[in-house]
């Protein structure tokens, strides 16, 4: 097995971001040029290709994008503005890893960790202080208060005038 890989004739061939980037300028076109138009053109310049070539093609045109070797702009592929401002990624950018000798770090505090719930409200001498001012009546209960009961009087004048 080993033998009939020998006997092929080894290809050799350019890298494929050279033969692409030799493409896209051969093609002197302002829009650039599509996949198929950079597939032709390395047909054409190149005897024999390996039978992957378009696997290998689209692979290397991804590569070569996401890289920023090449930009694509409607469906077509052309070399990057040198003039233009990088092209930022989507969301939020992620804080800057350098040195932080300039920032002062907090120490971290260590407490207990918190209780559930509402925290008890503080006894403190201000609020004793509110409540000897004006002192509320005891035995008060919270609330609404609840309704009154009605008397005779009120009674008799409700019949009348539901009557009438």
């Amino acid at each position: 097995m080993f033998e009939m890989a020998t006997e092929q004739h080894p290809i050799s061939l350019p890298p494929y971001p050279q033969m692409i980037m030799a493409a896209i300028e051969a093609s002197n076109d302002a829009n650039g040029c599509n996949k198929t138009a950079i597939a032709k053109h390395i047909e054409s310049t190149q005897s024999i290709l390996p039978p992957s070539h378009s696997t290998l093609l689209n692979y290397h045109l991804n590569q070569m994008k996401q890289s920023g070797q090449i930009v694509m702009v409607k469906n077509n592929y052309m070399k990057p503005d040198p003039h233009a401002p990088p092209k930022r990624g989507r969301g939020r950018p992620p804080k800057p890893q350098g040195d932080s000798s300039h920032v002062a770090i907090p120490a971290p505090s260590v407490s207990p960790p918190r209780t559930r719930g509402r925290p008890p409200k503080a006894n403190d001498s201000s609020s004793e202080a509110k409540s000897k001012v004006s002192p509320s009546v005891p035995g008060t209960p919270r609330g609404r208060p609840p309704k009154k009961a009605k008397k005779e009087s009120e009674k008799v004048k409700e019949a009348t005038s539901v009557s009438a």
